[in-house]
């Protein structure tokens, strides 16, 4: 294989432009195909949103290094939006980068020059060719690696309790939210019924918003809707996550949970979403309806789209779609401790060689994956394509704890308890200072 030929990169998010910067580092040539009109287009989807990794945990190394001679200082204290994150180091970097980005330029699929899934003859010394729509321009980009950083962000898990949508769910899609709203418009929701459905850190984010609004207009109704029985671990780790701010997030929705703001909801699995004119009616599979909602987000997760990758050889988890080397790790039916290991390009590998998904992507449908993971997949995976095995090899990152344990075996399982984190004793709610979420 032409040794001349650059590594592509789908995406330019933030692990897209870590790895272009690690690449550029090492002498590398690169490409990074972006299908947004700007560098980090999903993260300006969420602007309005702040982050709970401070700014520390949110610049890659490289990239950094990249970026000083062009007299870019490192923010150093505090808890960025995601605007901030893209004005104070995504934008820049971007801008770095050059011409070696290449934006509305939509990855459709990925395959071998001449190969088919099939083909074994020669499979690894073929390069790899990558097929582009750029807005309606065709054309094929030959690469002697591909690292796939395209996130998960196009592909948001529907509200059907089977991941199915639900039954009306596609008609009443235009009325649906899934992604978090800016609820820094507060009018529009000021003296509204709006429902949140979800368990992870973007339900409890949009929960606590509402809850604020709700707490200065009292006519303001939160209705919270969790799948599973019981409350379990939603409200997180507390003071026993070792990042504060992520703590705090589970410890303030559980005090306005308390404090009446919002309607707690839980073993509600979406069968039917119905119109009722303006309104959103939420029915359960046992038949339980909520009452009409002004504004539903459906905030449940996202999953990778994996159909442009279906001439490749990926040896992927059949429950996560994620790495078969990672999957027990991040699994949240059965991760069983607080903490999750680091991933490199020995767990990231796949049979079709020189082939890597990176970023939210690895984790396939698993939830809470952090920049810094990210940042350290990427160190390791152009250290292995740089013939660097050493530092491919090393791990130079210990992720936080999140002070929860147990998975999505207790489901089915009912209770009044509020929960709390299971890996310690309990603990006392902390008060609410610099929150989280200002939104």
């Amino acid at each position: 294989m032409p040794a001349e030929l650059p590594v592509v990169v789908i995406g330019a998010g933030p692990q897209g432009l870590a790895a272009a910067a690690h690449l550029v580092e090492r002498g590398q040539s690169v490409v990074v195909l972006e299908a947004g009109a700007t560098a980090a287009s999903a993260v300006s989807e969420w602007g309005h949103v702040r982050l709970f990794s401070e700014w520390g945990e949110l610049v890659d190394q490289a990239a950094a290094r990249l970026l000083e001679p062009s007299g870019w200082t490192a923010p150093t204290a505090g808890y960025p939006t995601g605007a901030q994150w893209i004005s104070a180091y995504l934008a820049p970097l971007s801008a770095v980068l050059g011409d070696r980005i290449r934006y509305g330029s939509r990855v459709v699929g990925v395959s071998r020059r001449g190969r088919d899934r099939l083909v074994d003859a020669g499979r690894d010394e073929q390069p790899f060719t990558v097929h582009v729509d750029a807005g309606g321009d065709e054309y094929r980009l030959d690469a002697r690696a591909v690292i796939d950083a395209s996130g998960t962000w196009s592909t948001p898990n529907p509200a059907g309790a089977d991941g199915l949508p639900a039954m009306g769910e596609k008609s009443a899609a235009g009325v649906l939210d899934y992604r978090i709203p800016d609820y820094r418009e507060s009018k529009k929701y000021a003296g509204m019924h709006s429902v949140v459905v979800g368990s992870g850190h973007s339900a409890v984010t949009a929960v606590i918003a509402l809850a604020r609004i709700a707490r200065r207009e009292p006519d303001t109704k939160i209705t919270w809707v969790l799948r599973r029985g019981s409350v379990g671990n939603t409200f997180g780790g507390g003071d026993a996550d070792e990042l504060p701010a992520r703590g705090r997030l589970g410890s303030t929705a559980k005090e306005f949970v308390e404090a009446g703001l919002i309607d707690l909801v839980t073993g509600f699995r979406i069968e039917r979403v119905s119109q009722d004119g303006d309104r959103v009616v939420l029915t359960s599979e046992d038949g339980r309806s909520l009452p009409a909602a002004d504004h539903v987000a459906i905030l449940t997760g996202f999953r990778p789209d994996l159909s442009f990758l279906s001439e490749l050889r990926l040896d992927l988890d059949p429950t996560l779609e994620a790495p078969t080397r990672i999957a027990a790790e991040v699994d949240p039916n059965i991760h069983s401790c607080g903490s999750v290991a680091a991933t490199g390009a020995r767990d990231l590998a796949h049979p079709e060689k020189n082939f890597y998904l990176v970023g939210a992507k690895s984790y396939g449908r698993a939830p809470t994956f952090l920049a810094m993971t990210g940042y350290e997949q990427v160190r390791s995976v152009i250290a292995e394509l740089s013939g660097d095995y050493e530092a491919a090899a090393r791990v130079e990152l210990v992720l936080p704890d999140t002070g929860v344990c147990g998975g999505a075996g207790l489901f089915d399982s009912t209770g009044a308890s509020l929960g709390g984190a299971c890996c310690a004793p309990p603990k006392q709610l902390i008060q609410l200072g610099r929150t989280a979420t200002t939104v």
